[in-house]
């Protein structure tokens, strides 16, 4: 992630260089936690990082100013609303993107030269490239749980942000924080569609999404069940 938050460079005693660095550097670890975690409150927010709360508050209206956070109020049982942050559309800047105008142009071309049936073609190449890049790295013989952990590994080397979790009934939820070709999986759904066919054929388990960027939600979330898919 890349994120710039420091003023235009200027001559400054050591000390505020060092103050500035690490302002940035919190900064930078608050913007990856919400957008690992989801809507947090800043007492949260200070545990997790090591920071006291009036710190993070403090970084949290900065980033407000800059558009990149806004919260929504929580009432609870005792005292008052809690504000919960989390991330505005506008922070996605920070993240990889996977060139997202530049694959969206490609994408259209593709489409109004060679119609449907081109752009399905160069899906499926695309299906067969990923699937020997993950077939390379993750062995067959390996647990489904050490399958996971690697093909959440290498989706996180692309730029998803990839984790994984396993549930109270055995099955695991593959969790996917970042989305690098959201703006060309919402115009060409067939992205995320052969997605899913090349998480069951790496798992050999079925596989259901169950939270999706693309129509809202604040990451993407594949449910994986422990038995063997079906052929």
């Amino acid at each position: 992630m890349t994120l710039d938050l420091k003023k235009p460079a200027s001559k400054q005693p050591a000390s505020k260089k060092s103050t500035s660095k690490t302002t940035v550097r919190t900064r930078r670890a608050l913007v990856n936690l919400l957008k690992q975690s989801g809507e947090m409150d800043s007492r949260e927010l200070a545990a997790h990082l090591g920071v006291s709360a009036m710190a993070i508050r403090q970084h949290l209206y900065a980033l407000q100013a800059e558009k990149l956070v806004t919260y929504t109020e929580s009432i609870r049982a005792m005292g008052r609303p809690v504000k919960l942050w989390r991330l505005t559309p506008a922070a996605d800047r920070l993240f990889p993107d996977g060139y997202a105008e530049l694959t969206l142009s490609l994408l259209q071309s593709m489409q109004q030269a060679f119609g449907e049936a081109g752009l399905n073609k160069l899906l499926d190449l695309r299906t067969a490239h990923q699937l020997a890049v993950y077939a390379a790295q993750i062995p067959v013989e390996a647990t489904l749980s050490q399958k996971l952990e690697l093909l959440a590994s290498l989706r996180t080397a692309e730029g998803y942000m990839a984790e994984v979790q396993q549930l109270e009934d055995g099955s695991f939820l593959l969790l996917e924080n970042h989305c690098p070709i959201c703006a060309a999986a919402a115009l060409c759904t067939g992205l995320c569609e052969r997605e899913l066919e090349i998480f069951q054929q790496m798992l050999g388990h079925e596989v259901e999404r169950t939270e999706h960027i693309v129509t809202g939600s604040r990451r993407c979330a594949y449910r994986i069940q422990v038995q063997p898919a079906l052929n």
